[in-house]
């Protein structure tokens, strides 16, 4: 007989692959947001609509949030879309970055599987911001397409 680890699971039922924890959600989503900081594209959003003494409050709300998304943990009870909504300049662009730039991340601080974990998650969420956005200005929602990182 051999010993096996056991399986955590998300209270969801869903599986968390061994090396998902709370120091690798908190490592990539502190790294993310270094960069999108200084980033050509992102960084003038963010750095407009986060103050830069209100970031250390928001990496630790952004933090709970893919806790609860990848880890089941349920810390993150607010509501993003609304702040989402509240930017006017917010396009396809926008997401695009987001999505290279936290693939690229993942990519760094992950082991594969699970940096597959992270990105498949973030183009789900950002297809699904995307399609309300296009709602909420009165576009077409049917043509928003799944973006891949």
């Amino acid at each position: 007989m051999t010993d096996t680890p056991l399986q955590r699971m998300t209270p969801a039922g869903q599986m968390i692959p061994e090396g998902l924890d709370e120091a690798m959600v908190s490592a990539v989503v502190s790294a993310f947001y270094g960069k999108a900081r200084h980033d050509d594209v992102l960084g003038p959003v963010f750095n407009r609509v986060i103050a830069a003494d209100h970031w250390p409050e928001h990496i630790q709300t952004i933090t709970d949030f893919w806790s609860s998304m990848l880890l089941g943990t349920r810390r993150y009870t607010g509501r993003p879309m609304p702040k989402h909504l509240a930017i006017p300049e917010l396009d396809d662009s926008h997401f695009q970055r987001w999505l290279t730039l936290f693939k690229q991340t993942a990519d760094e601080l992950c082991p594969p599987h699970i940096a597959a974990i992270f990105v498949d998650r973030a183009e789900r969420i950002g297809y699904s911001f995307r399609i309300r956005i296009a709602q909420f200005r009165g576009e077409d929602s049917l043509a928003v397409r799944l973006m891949r990182a």
